[in-house]
């Protein structure tokens, strides 16, 4: 199950996410989000985790826990939208 992860401390690193799911359960990918030309993280991040019953408990434990000094906001991630199609051609009425 993929996790987002949001209002995260500047400071926390990948591997610092990695560490805190773990204690819940086999952590697939952790990673967190960063500006491209900066490399400054946008404060949110995903967790990839292999098994569903123990990402709901993650979930259910970590969403509005204190971690370093932010309150998280912990939710199951949602699909990325697919590439926006072409506008169909309407016709138009004369």
């Amino acid at each position: 199950m993929n996790i987002f992860v949001a209002n995260l401390n500047y400071k926390v690193r990948s591997e610092n996410l990695k560490e805190i799911f773990a204690e819940y359960g086999e952590v697939t990918t952790a990673r967190i989000i960063t500006e491209r030309g900066t490399r400054r993280s946008k404060g949110f991040g995903f967790v990839e985790m292999a098994n569903e019953e123990e990402a709901r408990k993650a979930i259910a434990a970590l969403d509005g826990a204190e971690w370093e000094g932010r309150t998280i906001i912990v939710k199951e991630a949602l699909p990325r939208p697919e590439a926006a199609a072409p506008a169909a051609e309407v016709p138009v009425a004369e």
